[in-house]
């Protein structure tokens, strides 16, 4: 590794472990930077089948405790890293881009924070196993094998998604979900909420899948149209890929996804 190289941390989504990322981090690795990739509090380095079986330590943890976690890990660092996360990882992301924790930022089918009511049906419906049970707010759901075709396979044979299912799906942080939803109805007060405005942010760059069905592109563009009405003059920029889902890290021709990112962060990385 090219000890000049900027590190790169790596935030994975609900329902996923670090193991989401073993696509691009290999590629970052061989690029010669050092990767990042912590699991969320109760996660942390655990095993699939090892947090299926005993799900209690995700149980009750929201997003401002799993920022909090990130934050202390990325201060620990050298330098200021990258930061790139997928889903409620790319939401994530823009709250510790509010903190000002790196010199570029990749929002990867990101989650949208607080003040953004953009959602569409089909994220909704990705919600609804969690949301439909308020008193299970602070529990931690295992996703079936029907709704991870519906959230991650929705490109594959149903056999083909049960497979991925086998090696990657774990229960969910039930709390996030919630937070994240009610935080799109109060920008001030929402746990998720962030400063669109804020003028020395690094630059952000939010990546949409054409056929995502958990963060479609309405998602994206009304994040980055967000942003730029703020009148910030941070940079934010929109990438799109056509026949991409909500599986996008891993989805076949991720490399030109990994690609673009990493190129991108290094263009725009702050000084």
């Amino acid at each position: 590794m090219t000890a000049t190289k900027t590190p790169i941390v790596l935030i994975h989504g609900l329902w996923m472990t670090p193991k989401s990322w073993d696509t691009w981090a290999a590629y970052f690795e061989a690029r010669g930077h050092r990767v990042i990739r912590p699991g969320w509090p109760g996660i942390d380095d655990r095993e699939v089948d090892d947090i299926r079986s005993n799900p209690e330590a995700l149980k009750g943890v929201g997003l401002a405790q799993i920022a909090d976690h990130y934050e202390r890990i990325i201060r620990e660092l050298p330098e200021k890293p990258i930061i790139m996360g997928h889903s409620f990882g790319g939401l994530l992301t823009q709250m510790l881009a509010d903190r000002d924790l790196g010199v570029a930022y990749v929002a990867v089918t990101p989650g949208q924070p607080a003040g953004i009511t953009t959602l569409p049906a089909s994220t909704l419906r990705t919600g609804f196993p969690i949301l439909s049970n308020p008193f299970g707010k602070n529990g931690a759901k295992p996703i079936s094998k029907a709704h991870f075709h519906f959230t991650f396979g929705n490109d594959l044979s149903r056999a083909a998604s049960d497979e991925l299912w086998e090696q990657f799906a774990v229960p969910s942080y039930n709390r996030v979900f919630f937070e994240g939803v009610a935080a799109a109805f109060d920008e001030k007060g929402g746990v998720s909420h962030v400063d669109y405005a804020k003028a020395d942010r690094a630059p952000l760059l939010v990546i949409a899948g054409e056929i995502d069905h958990v963060v479609p592109p309405a998602i994206g563009t009304a994040i980055v149209k967000k942003y730029r009405a703020s009148g910030s003059p941070s940079l934010v920029e929109y990438k799109e890929y056509a026949g991409r889902t909500h599986r996008i890290v891993s989805q076949d021709g991720w490399e030109e996804v990994a690609e673009y990112a990493l190129d991108w962060a290094l263009e725009h990385a702050q000084a």
